[in-house]
């Protein structure tokens, strides 16, 4: 007997994801929601002809509607949201009510805090909700919970992490590949880091460094929001260092500087002869046009380094994974890293093998395991352990 599934947001990466627990998570079933019944349709459309078999349905859904949502899942062994962050903490809520495990993709600290302040209430009904996954935060947290592994030590850790188009065309050289919203927010306010053993925040789009990144070649790194979730709290005092940087092709960080200089990624309005405009609305309207390709063909890159002591002696280890558009399916490297590290989530949770409660992505998944997982749906992942001179 099959488990059965539910995913609130039958988008990009809520289809990838869709896609991976029929095909990897023993399911019986799979139901795609969209408050759009034409793309709840199309994902499960999708689903069937890649799977070869109709396992997957759809209903048209409202997440705003708490009853509706309720009516839906009911039954569900697990589920994904799908949907903006802010929908997170009464889809949590629901999830507790019915007895189904849950996990989202995130996008909001705070909000994340607020879902696992539920951790009795999820323990009690016997249900594991994991906020927060995806590709970053999600799968760039896993690879360093992975990477600290390999040392018997670990007390710096760096992570880099993008995602771009395999043929950048300037001037922008990137392309859109989920919510505009969600990227500008990443650029906006301040990334939460470990320093000397303490929580530090430092602003977005700072501390621009140049990474040598196979096989990409030579990328910019900078510190932009979010990517860590709660890691740092849950290693402050244990980890020395703790940082985040995105990945992007050499001279884009001087762009985003120059528009929030500017003010272009302010959410205050400002008046323009005689309308009240937001900056940042007016600076989405330009910019997504010029980004957003149907077509793209992506690449995605994690890269993480974890400084400490392996035998007694310093050691460094890493981990890397790359992964490329999918032709065979037409997935992209983000939707798979992004909905195919939250499936993960998911299916783990449904057939038992996640620690029931509220629990932070960092402690959810065992690194070894979200390395196996990913390898078995075919993710290029390196890894290397050297002592240091």
């Amino acid at each position: 007997m099959g488990f059965y599934y539910a995913v609130i947001g039958a988008g990009r990466q809520g289809v990838a994801a869709a896609y991976d627990m029929a095909r990897f998570g023993d399911a019986d079933s799979v139901l795609l929601i969209d408050v759009h019944e034409e793309l709840a349709r199309a994902g499960a459309r999708r689903v069937n002809g890649l799977i070869g078999r109709e396992i997957a349905s759809w209903a048209r859904g409202d997440v705003r509607n708490r009853e509706e949502m309720v009516r839906l899942l009911r039954g569900a062994d697990a589920f994904l949201s799908a949907v903006p962050y802010s929908f997170n903490p009464s889809l949590t809520d629901v999830a507790i009510e019915i007895g189904a495990s849950m996990c989202d993709l995130g996008g909001n600290t705070e909000i994340t805090r607020r879902q696992l302040a539920r951790d009795a209430d999820a323990r009690r009904a016997g249900v594991s909700i994991v906020p927060d996954c995806g590709m970053g935060p999600g799968m760039n947290i896993s690879l360093a919970v992975y990477a600290m592994s390999l040392l018997d030590k670990a007390e710096e850790v760096y992570i880099y992490d993008g995602g771009l188009p395999q043929k950048p065309e300037p001037p922008w050289n990137y392309a859109l590949t989920f919510h505009i919203g969600g990227l500008t927010n990443e650029y906006a306010g301040e990334a939460v880091f470990l320093r000397g053993g303490d929580v530090v925040t430092v602003p977005g789009l700072t501390e621009v460094e140049a990474i040598e990144a196979p096989p990409l070649g030579k990328l910019e790194a900078a510190v932009t929001t979010g990517g860590l979730s709660t890691m740092p709290w849950t290693f402050a005092g244990r980890l020395r260092v703790l940082e985040n940087k995105t990945l992007r092709y050499p001279g884009h960080w001087a762009q985003m500087q120059a528009y929030a200089q500017l003010g272009l990624l302010d959410l205050e309005p400002v008046r323009v002869r005689d309308a009240q405009v937001a900056p940042r609305e007016m600076f989405h309207a330009l910019l997504e046009p010029k980004i957003l390709k149907a077509d793209v063909q992506d690449v995605c890159i994690i890269y993480v380094r974890c400084k400490g002591q392996k035998g007694g002696e310093a050691a460094e280890a890493s981990v890397r994974m790359v992964d490329y558009y999918d032709e065979k399916t037409g997935f992209r490297a983000m939707e798979r890293l992004t909905g195919w590290h939250a499936s993960i989530i998911v299916t783990l949770a449904a057939r038992g093998d996640i620690v029931r409660g509220a629990v932070p992505v960092e402690l959810a998944l065992p690194g070894d395991v979200a390395v196996r997982e990913a390898r078995k749906r075919g993710m290029d992942i390196e890894e290397e352990v050297r002592l240091m001179q």
